[in-house]
């Protein structure tokens, strides 16, 4: 059996690469349609890719900044319910028995938003909505929220339901108050209110403004401002691998404590960072089933272009392919060459793609209410630029095929 002569091997397939950019270079401007599909399909998989990686980045630090052992507790309503106008609820009284009963595993305090979410407070002739949050002295140690001047709530503002409250560092500058705002006064629903403390700032998380909040004595909010979503609690659990046992074993004192059954569904759920973890993972998958059906449609339309224009460009060099062969190229060096070819324009569509995808990620990050780095993972782009050869490859291959078939004589003959 006759051995392949590997130098004469890797000169053919030089000299047919180099035939292959000069035919893409003398057929530009077709040769850019030809791979728009390409472009597009490979600059979507990297936009979301690289928006998918950056949001990711930045949940699980914000995450990390929460606490894995952070978790709040809340009344949980099921959409059938809420439909109906039902509304559970978690009371002082469930709060306070697990309270006691958790002492030794968790540091524990309760909290209320009143007013479903927001009220206007006011300072001389300026009002902003923003977040009136009633809780314990006991939140500060819970969640870390300690002022930058002044005070904390303390157990004698909440027996005696003082109105004081600490205010968010974001509505100094949006109510005109001045730098040391502690001992100034504002109006909540027509009740004035001394600030005691200015809390620290926090930036945003999750694009929310984690300073655009009052903090009242719960006692005053429940006593002056209404309740209107119950209570929630927030803990945290002293040993971080004991998570999971005490939201079970809580879990089994609410629902002893309301007496129902096995098929009763619970009134109540636990947020943790596991959960919030899932949750975007759960969207960013949602997000890919999508994008990959958009991606797929475009890579084919890119695929079937560059087949047809391949098939094009064979039958107008019918005549060029057998000069060539007349002069001694091999049918081999005729398909090298259709291949390279196919192969370039594809892969060349592959970096374009990378490049307006990488483009496009930014712009929409640009928009985000919160910082997003543009994350694109190696394994990304070798993956787009390698699948975009391979695709080349693939549709190129038949009119490769064909080229290297043609009779020298026959393709002389050709008008």
């Amino acid at each position: 059996m006759q051995g392949i002569d590997s130098p004469t091997l890797l000169h053919d397939a030089r000299v047919a690469f180099h035939y292959a950019v000069q035919a893409i270079i003398a057929y530009g401007f077709r040769s850019f349609l030809t791979t728009l599909g390409i472009v597009i399909g490979i600059s979507a998989v990297i936009a979301v890719v690289a928006i998918m990686q950056g949001l990711g980045a930045m949940v699980e630090h914000q995450l990390k900044d929460l606490g894995t052992n952070t978790i709040t507790l809340r009344a949980y309503t099921s959409p059938s319910k809420e439909m109906l106008g039902i509304s559970n609820t978690i009371t002082y009284q469930e709060y306070l028995r697990l309270r006691d009963r958790f002492a030794d595993r968790v540091q524990m305090a309760a909290k209320m938003r009143a007013f479903s979410f927001s009220a206007d407070v006011r300072h001389k002739q300026k009002s902003i909505a923003t977040q009136i949050l009633g809780t314990e002295s006991a939140y500060q140690r819970v969640v870390n929220v300690y002022p930058a001047s002044g005070r904390y709530l303390s157990p004698g503002d909440e027996q005696r339901r003082r109105r004081v409250m600490v205010i968010g560092h974001s509505l100094i500058e949006s109510l005109g108050l001045p730098n040391d705002a502690v001992g100034e006064f504002v109006q909540i629903k027509d009740e004035w209110f001394r600030i005691i403390g200015v809390a620290e700032k926090k930036g945003s998380i999750f694009g929310l403004d984690q300073d655009n909040y009052v903090i009242l004595p719960l006692s005053t909010v429940s006593s002056l401002l209404g309740d209107e979503l119950g209570i929630e609690v927030v803990f945290t659990v002293k040993n971080e691998f004991a998570v999971h046992p005490t939201i079970e074993a809580m879990s089994a004192v609410l629902r002893q404590g309301r007496k129902l059954s096995a098929s009763e569904p619970d009134f109540f759920e636990f947020e943790t960072a596991e959960k919030t973890r899932q949750q975007f993972s759960d969207i960013t998958r949602s997000i890919t089933y999508v994008a990959a059906g958009v991606v797929g449609i475009s890579l084919l339309v890119g695929g079937v272009g560059i087949m047809n224009i391949m098939w094009s460009s064979v039958t107008e060099r019918t005549r060029e392919i057998g000069i060539a062969k007349a002069l001694g190229a091999t049918s081999r060096f005729v398909l090298a060459q259709f291949l390279f070819e196919a192969m370039l324009l594809a892969l060349l569509g592959g970096v374009a793609g990378v490049i307006l995808g990488y483009g496009v990620a930014a712009f929409v990050l640009l928009f985000m209410p919160v910082s997003v780095d543009v994350l694109v993972p190696a394994w990304a782009l070798w993956a787009a630029l390698g699948f975009s050869a391979m695709l080349g490859v693939i549709f190129g291959t038949l009119p490769a095929l064909k080229a290297s078939r043609f009779e020298p004589i026959e393709a002389l003959r050709y008008e």
